[in-house]
């Protein structure tokens, strides 16, 4: 095996049925277990049992997956780049101890771990967030309409494309 795998993306096949097909039987209750070719069944580690999982529900939507090995430890551009952030948006971050960090030279390094974590945080803060809005536009009548409301519909533009 090739310990230095490389990104790898998958195009999901012209048909999602395969995939449909062993999402259902990965949802089975039970230890999952590959056979190998010479009969042998291998116990799927719990982490690896997921990953599937999660593979086979995207591509069985048609959706491509790109599979990326990371370090556990990142230098400061790659926590950016995984974030979608530029690094000085990145340091302000740990400057302002939203995410833990090590520097045990010159250099801040980021713990995977802490910066996956970061990320479902802020994903939740936005989530609460936007619903905050809509439950305070909600109050506020902002979506009520009156029953003589005129409502029109924008034109389609692809409509003249075409």
């Amino acid at each position: 095996m090739d310990a230095t795998l490389t990104e790898r993306t998958v195009m999901p096949a012209e048909s999602g049925r395969r995939m449909a097909n062993l999402l259902a039987a990965l949802t089975v209750p039970g230890r999952p277990a590959l056979v190998a070719a010479d009969g042998t069944h291998i116990e799927l580690p719990e982490e690896l049992y997921e990953v599937l999982k999660d593979v086979a529900a995207v591509l069985s939507q048609g959706l491509a997956i790109t599979v990326a090995p990371r370090h556990t430890v990142l230098t400061t551009s790659q926590a950016a780049d995984l974030l979608g952030i530029s690094r000085p948006t990145l340091v302000r971050l740990l400057e302002a101890g939203e995410i833990p960090f090590d520097k045990p030279g010159r250099h801040r390094r980021v713990r995977l771990r802490d910066l996956l974590a970061y990320q479902a945080r802020a994903h939740r803060a936005r989530a609460a967030g936007l619903d905050e809005m809509v439950r305070a536009s909600e109050e506020a009548g902002l979506y009520d309409l009156s029953e003589d409301a005129v409502t029109k519909r924008l034109p389609d533009h692809s409509e003249a494309a075409g």
